[in-house]
């Protein structure tokens, strides 16, 4: 039940009806001084640090630790004392631990502020919405990659006056980036600086057009479906209208 506590010397558990409580200790084993990295088990003093844990059974999980200061041996270190850490469970500032947090970072990744804070309540460790929100900024954004296939098309920020380009992954829907404008030099930069594009999925733009054959001579430009539909729908009706007179005398 308490796997994810195997670090600690766990000594009591008590069930609070919506909370359980669980008391424990660090190891007495040694640890290395932070700053000289030579090991030491010589205590200083002992504090107490609350943590939450991932829910059990729809109940919140509070442990409640007793970590050690202990005593750097070498003369002249920097760090005479030092309050202990234990890695994956007990880090300095945090009153979680690591993989309630991570839990959590996947609710908020998917559902942000308000609905993740919903979820978070339901789950049994509620949170704010803008704990929530903090938790999202503190994800680490992973690496870009640039695929083969992009899609290139623009968007309002405030219709008829500012104007924005996404570029996403044409194959899995992905977002990539967002350019601040719609200008040509903007996305000639950006397609420098991102080598391995094969394929330009985009618009009846020629600024567009123009970017990429400056940027990638040898890429494919190819028109998206839903603007390949959209014109000839467009063309259609424009037909059609232009011959209103002509099915008025038919009928």
């Amino acid at each position: 039940m308490f796997s994810g506590l195997s670090a600690l010397v766990v000594e009591g558990v008590q069930d609070e009806d919506e909370v359980i409580r669980v008391s424990a200790r660090t190891r007495d084993d040694p640890v290395p001084c932070p700053a000289c990295g030579a090991p030491t088990a010589k205590v200083h003093g002992l504090h107490g640090r609350t943590l939450v844990d991932v829910p059990v059974d729809g109940r919140r999980v509070v442990v409640s630790v007793r970590v050690r200061r202990l005593v750097c041996p070498v003369l002249g270190c920097p760090r005479q004392t030092f309050r202990e850490q234990v890695p994956g469970l007990v880090e300095r500032y945090q009153r979680r631990t690591p993989r309630l947090a991570r839990q959590l970072g996947f609710v908020v990744k998917e559902l942000a502020g308000r609905a993740g804070a919903r979820l978070s309540r339901a789950w049994g460790c509620g949170i704010s919405r803008s704990t929530a929100l903090r938790l999202l900024t503190r994800l680490r954004t992973p690496p870009p990659c640039v695929p083969r296939v992009i899609g290139v098309d623009d968007f309002a920020l405030k219709r008829r006056h500012r104007y924005a380009t996404v570029i996403i992954d044409a194959e899995t829907g992905e977002r990539i980036d967002v350019l601040p404008d719609r200008t040509a030099p903007t996305l000639v930069t950006w397609l420098r600086e991102h080598p391995g594009v094969e394929y330009v999925c985009r618009d009846g733009s020629a600024t567009y057009a123009e970017a990429i054959r400056q940027a990638l001579p040898e890429a494919v430009q190819v028109s998206d479906r839903w603007h390949l539909w959209s014109n000839l729908c467009g063309k259609v009706l424009a037909e059609v209208r232009s011959h209103a007179a002509c099915w008025a005398t038919a009928v």
